[in-house]
C-alpha cells in the first residue's frame, strides 16, 4: 500500500510545484490551446503530433491556427513548450492527454481510431506514476473499453501506479469570451485516486473544476452538450421554415421570444451545422444506444433537419434565380464563407461545402469569398482547387447570386448588400428588407 500510495502522492506534488511533464497527442484545435496553456503557466509540454507540418510550423513559432496567435507560441518556444512526432518522449511526460479527432465512419459510426491508435503507441512507453486523460469526444463506456484494458495489458493497474481520467474537451473556436482557462472543466476518473488527481491536474490551468462520479457520466455529460445544442438548432430550423412559409420573420420571432426572462433559451436558424461536434458527436449516443437496444428517434430526427438545410438553401437559391428568370445551370454564384462557423479557418463539415457541391452539380459556376481560408481544395466539393475572390464592389457585381452561409465579422456587409444583384441571406444578417436579399 505505501508503493502505491507513493506513486500518487509524488505525482500529486509534482503537479502542485509544477514540475511535471505534460505530453499532449493531437496538436490541432483542441490540444493546441490545451498546451499552451499548460506551457503559459510553468509547465514544462511535449506536444506530439503525427503531422510533421504542424509540428515543423510551432517549431518556427507559427500558429496554423487562424484564433492562436503566433506571439502566444513564441513566447513559451523552447522555453516550456516543444513538439514532435517522436512518441518515444512519452515516456519522460507525467500526464498524457490524449486530444485527437473522432469523426464518424462513412455508414455514421464511431471511428475511434485516432484514440486507439494513439493509445496503441503508448502502451510501450506507459511508466509507473503516469496520469493518462482522454479528451475526445466519444460514447460513454470508450475509457472503459478501449484505454483501461490496454493499460492493463502493459501490466498496470489503474488506481495504483498508473491513474486514467476522462475529461471532456470544450473549445469554442472564435469565442473571445472564453478561453481554455475561463470554461469550467469537467473531470471524472476510474477511481476515487484518479480523479483526485485529474481535478488536480485540471486545477492548475483552469479557474473552475466540475468532479463528477465517473468516467461514463464525464462522456454523456459532453454528449449532452452538444446534443442540446443539435436539439435546438434543428427546432429552431424547422420553426424556420415554418415561419418562411407563413411570411413570418423568424429572427423577429426568436429575438422577441428571448424576452422572457425564464424558460427560453435563443437559438438562430441556419443553413445547416458543420463543424468536428455538433454534427457528430450526437450519433456516437444513437449508435451506443442500440447496444441496449433503444432508438434515440429525437436525436435522429433533429440530425435529419439539420442534415436537410443546405437543400433547403439551394432550393431558395433556385426559386430566387428564377424570379429574375435564371436558371441555377450556367449562373455564376458566389459563396461567401467557407468555414463552418464565423471568424474560424476551419471548413471540417461545413455546409458550405455541401452548397457549392450541389450547386456545381447543377451547373452553376461557384466561387467563394473567405478571408481565413485563401485556398481551397475538397474532392467532396466538385469544384477541385479555388482561389478565395476579394470582395470589391466591381468583383461582388459580377455573380449573378451571393450566397451568405458564414457571418465572420470582417466582412463589409453594407458594400455585399449594395453591389450584389441577388444576395441569399442564411444567417439573418440583413434584418432590413431590401429588393435584391432574399432570406433563406
Amino acid at each position: 500500500m505505501k508503493l502505491n500510495n507513493r506513486f500518487k502522492e509524488n505525482l500529486d506534488r509534482k503537479i502542485k510545484n509544477k514540475t511535471a511533464v505534460v505530453g499532449i497527442f493531437g496538436l490541432g484545435y483542441v490540444g493546441l490551446p490545451l498546451a499552451l496553456r499548460f506551457a503559459e503557466v510553468g509547465f514544462t509540454v511535449i506536444g506530439f503530433d503525427i503531422d510533421s507540418r504542424k509540428v515543423d510550423s510551432l517549431a518556427s513559432g507559427i500558429s496554423y491556427i487562424e484564433q492562436i496567435e503566433s506571439t502566444r507560441i513564441k513566447k513559451v518556444l523552447n522555453k516550456t513548450f516543444s513538439a514532435t512526432t517522436d512518441f518515444d518522449d512519452a515516456i519522460s511526460a507525467d500526464a498524457l492527454i490524449v486530444c485527437v479527432p473522432t469523426p464518424l465512419t462513412k455508414c455514421r459510426e464511431p471511428d475511434l481510431s485516432f484514440i486507439t491508435n494513439t493509445v496503441e503507441e503508448l502502451k510501450t512507453r506507459i511508466r509507473p506514476g503516469q496520469i493518462i486523460s482522454l479528451e475526445s469526444t466519444t460514447y460513454p463506456g470508450t475509457t472503459e473499453e478501449e484505454i483501461i484494458p490496454r493499460v492493463l495489458d502493459a501490466g498496470f493497474v489503474v488506481g495504483d501506479d498508473v491513474f486514467v481520467v476522462y475529461s471532456p474537451e470544450r473549445e469554442d473556436p472564435g469565442n473571445k469570451s472564453f478561453s481554455t482557462q475561463t470554461i469550467p472543466k469537467v473531470v471524472g476518473g476510474y477511481t476515487e485516486v484518479c480523479a483526485d488527481l485529474g481535478v488536480a491536474l485540471y486545477g492548475a490551468i483552469v479557474d473552475a473544476i466540475v468532479p463528477v462520479s465517473s468516467l461514463k457520466t464525464a462522456e454523456m455529460t459532453k454528449l449532452l452538450e452538444n446534443i442540446y445544442r443539435a436539439v435546438n438548432i434543428g427546432l429552431v430550423n424547422e420553426m424556420k421554415m415554418v415561419a418562411d412559409k407563413m411570411g413570418v420573420d423568424i429572427y423577429e420571432v426568436v429575438d422577441a421570444a428571448a424576452t422572457k426572462p425564464f424558460g427560453f433559451t435563443p437559438y438562430y436558424p441556419g443553413p445547416g451545422l458543420g463543424g468536428h461536434c455538433i454534427p457528430i458527436d450526437p450519433f456516437y449516443l444513437t449508435w451506443k444506444a442500440r447496444e441496449y437496444d433503444l432508438s434515440t428517434r429525437f436525436i435522429e430526427l433533429a440530425g435529419e433537419v439539420n442534415t436537410a438545410m443546405p437543400a433547403w438553401v439551394l432550393n431558395k437559391v433556385s426559386d430566387a434565380l428564377n424570379s429574375r428568370s435564371k436558371s441555377i445551370r450556367g449562373s455564376r454564384v458566389l459563396i461567401l464563407g467557407l468555414a463552418y462557423k464565423a471568424d474560424v479557418d476551419d471548413t471540417r463539415g461545413s455546409p458550405a461545402i455541401a452548397l457549392m457541391k450541389s450547386l456545381s452539380k447543377k451547373g452553376a459556376m461557384v466561387e467563394y469569398s473567405d478571408p481565413y481560408i485563401p485556398r481551397f481544395t475538397s474532392l467532396e466539393s466538385d469544384v477541385g482547387l479555388l482561389d478565395s475572390v476579394k470582395l470589391s464592389q466591381k468583383n461582388i457585381s459580377k455573380y449573378d447570386a451571393v450566397i451568405l452561409v458564414t457571418n465572420h465579422r470582417v466582412f463589409n456587409y453594407k458594400q455585399i448588400q449594395t453591389a450584389a444583384k441577388l444576395l441569399i441571406d442564411t444567417r439573418g444578417v440583413y434584418r432590413e428588407l431590401f429588393e435584391n436579399v432574399v432570406r433563406a
